[in-house]
C-alpha cells in the first residue's frame, strides 16, 4: 500500500484534494494511504510515508522537507493547477510517478 503524505500550511486546505485522490486510487483498484497534514507536522508524519507532495502555498518549505526526509523519499510539490482544480487524478498520479521513480 502507497502512503501519500501531502503537507500545507495548516492540512486543512488539501483535505478535499486528499478525498478526490483517494477516489481515483479506488478508481484503479489501488490502495493507498493518503492524509494531509500541516507543515509542522512534517518530521513526525514523513517517518512512514513513501512521497511527500506539497501544498503550492508552502514550496517554499521544498528544502526543509528535503532535509527531513534526507533522500530516503521522494519531495516535489503539487502542480498548481492541480490543486487549484482539485484534480485527484493528477496528483494521485504523480504521487505515484514519484514512488515507482518515473519522474
Amino acid at each position: 500500500m502507497k502512503n501519500i503524505v501531502l503537507v500545507c500550511a495548516a492540512g486543512m486546505s488539501t483535505s478535499l484534494l486528499v478525498t478526490k485522490m483517494r477516489q481515483a486510487a479506488e478508481a484503479k483498484g489501488e490502495e493507498a494511504k493518503i492524509d494531509a497534514y500541516s507543515i509542522s507536522e512534517i518530521n513526525t508524519v514523513a517517518k512512514d510515508a513513501d512521497v511527500v507532495l506539497l501544498g503550492p502555498q508552502v514550496r517554499y518549505q521544498k528544502k526543509t522537507v528535503d532535509d527531513v526526509v534526507a533522500g530516503r523519499i521522494p519531495v516535489d510539490v503539487i502542480d498548481m493547477t492541480a490543486y487549484g482544480t482539485m484534480n485527484g487524478e493528477k496528483v494521485y498520479a504523480q504521487a505515484v510517478e514519484l514512488i515507482e521513480g518515473n519522474k
